[in-house]
């Protein structure tokens, strides 16, 4: 694949389509006639890049303009701490920023800051690619510098379509930062088809963007488990009309899925396995939480399962190259696999995801995984989500404790008294689970706490 303009020129699908951002949109075309960064884009050649925008609108434009033209495209996200972005500048070897506006307060004086601007300014254009850029994606859910992914559009975008499926329309969106694998896998199949890309914006309420994408039209939606039961808790879910839903990021139990088709009738609703490093690996179009059996037994030539010590392992095309900075290789196995750190447990020719390896709390010296017990608590129609977490026992060394948010807190049904909810709950991981994964303290919450990524916060015990 050569860079991505070249790409999107090539493919035969109409770049006019726009990226619609809160409170503006660009159409592709604008990027054929001028440059957001007018004159300087070519000062920008071989070098390594932060791009360090707020909003997301601008860095799509910047991934259009850089690709092929820095060496290095560096995609921060609008979370990091000033220390955490002077770690990743200094891991990058990064000696320019991309910001929205002209600032005097970047991370080092020898970053060299470039402002784009927020629509293409008309003029000629040498958006010529010299070679192939790396893309650095930043992994999540670390308070220290964050590890630095190393991948090129190739092993993001090489497996994507690059046209619309013929005489069809199709406008994507997703409740993700483009910033992230999962938004970018998005973005990518967005603007390599030609098709219309609605952003999400950070801070903005769920009701607001779900407005914003069905006043678009989107028909192709998606976003982590814990951003659908957002969007159902909001009420406003159903504005959409949908196509297909898909879902990612964290473990899609029964009852999201659920949910979800009750919402969304007519739609597709699929859950996908991907990570930073490991890329995609699959697609599950059943309706089902989990994922068959097969996919492991019978692996396609291009992307191989199998699973170690009860974590999942993928080799394929879309691996990473490395960690920036790390020995060549350290991603994977000796056999050219990668540990995703995610647990799966074999029940009835169906493998079901138990969480991470690192979440897994123990009770006296048995384990049991959040993901496991959520699932059995979010099966109750009158919970939204909840949350399992470890607290410190001084005889078992944890107990488990389940935070849980109604569907409807406010309910007058005599059935939905939470004393009643909450003996039910109970009464339910009883006949499901081992007497060790019973949560020996259980709550109601009004909310839970949400990582940038979308993801539930997971403290540690």
């Amino acid at each position: 694949m050569s860079c991505l303009w070249d790409s999107i020129a090539r493919s035969g699908a109409t770049i006019s389509a726009e990226i619609h951002g809160r409170g503006a949109s660009v159409q592709l075309t604008e990027l054929a006639a001028g440059s957001t960064f007018g004159t300087a884009l070519e000062s920008l050649r071989g070098r390594s890049v932060l791009i360090a925008t707020r909003e997301q609108l601008p860095t799509a434009l910047a991934l259009v303009e850089l690709d092929g033209v820095a060496r290095r495209m560096v995609l921060c996200t609008p979370d990091l701490t000033p220390e955490q972005l002077a770690g990743v500048a200094a891991a990058a070897q990064a000696d320019a920023i991309v910001l929205e506006t002209a600032s005097t307060t970047t991370t080092s004086a020898s970053l060299a800051p470039y402002v784009v601007a927020p629509r293409p300014i008309p003029g000629p254009t040498k958006r010529r690619a010299s070679a192939a850029t790396e893309w650095i994606l930043l992994t999540s859910g670390t308070t220290d510098t964050p590890k630095l992914v190393v991948h090129t559009l190739q092993s993001l975008g090489g497996a994507l379509p690059m046209q619309p499926p013929p005489g069809t329309q199709s406008t994507w969106s997703t409740f993700y930062d483009i910033r992230r694998y999962g938004g970018l896998q998005i973005y990518l199949r967005a603007v390599l088809s030609g098709s219309p890309l609605v952003l999400s914006s950070s801070g903005e309420p769920t009701l607001d963007f779900l407005a914003r994408a069905a006043a678009a039209g989107v028909t192709h939606i998606s976003g982590t488990p814990s951003h659908w039961r957002r969007a159902l808790m909001s009420g406003g879910a159903a504005i959409l009309k949908p196509r297909y839903v898909r879902l990612s990021g964290e473990v899609a139990d029964q009852a999201v899925l659920d949910n979800l088709r009750a919402v969304y009738p007519t739609a597709r609703i699929a859950h996908a396995f991907a990570s930073t490093e490991a890329g995609v690996a699959f697609d599950v179009n059943d309706g089902l939480a989990g994922f068959p059996l097969a996919f492991v037994d019978n692996p396609s030539s291009e992307i191989a399962l199998k699973v170690v010590d009860h974590t999942l392992r993928i080799r394929s095309s879309r691996i990473a190259a490395r960690y920036l900075g790390a020995a060549p290789g350290l991603l994977v196995s000796d056999d050219g696999y990668v540990d995703t750190g995610d647990m799966v447990e074999l029940v009835e020719g169906r493998y079901y995801f138990r969480g991470r390896m690192g979440g897994i709390i123990n009770v006296g010296g048995l384990k049991v995984y959040p993901e496991e017990v959520e699932s059995v608590l979010n099966a109750d129609p009158r919970v939204r989500m909840s949350l399992v977490r470890a607290r410190r026992n001084p005889i078992t060394g944890a107990v488990v404790v389940a935070d849980v948010v109604l569907a409807n807190p406010a309910s007058p049904a005599a059935s939905d008294r939470p004393e009643i909810v909450k003996s039910d709950l109970l009464d339910a991981c009883r006949r499901t689970l081992a007497a060790h994964k019973v949560p020996a303290i259980l709550r109601f919450v009004p909310a839970l706490e949400f990582t940038a990524a979308g993801k539930l916060v997971r403290p540690n015990a």
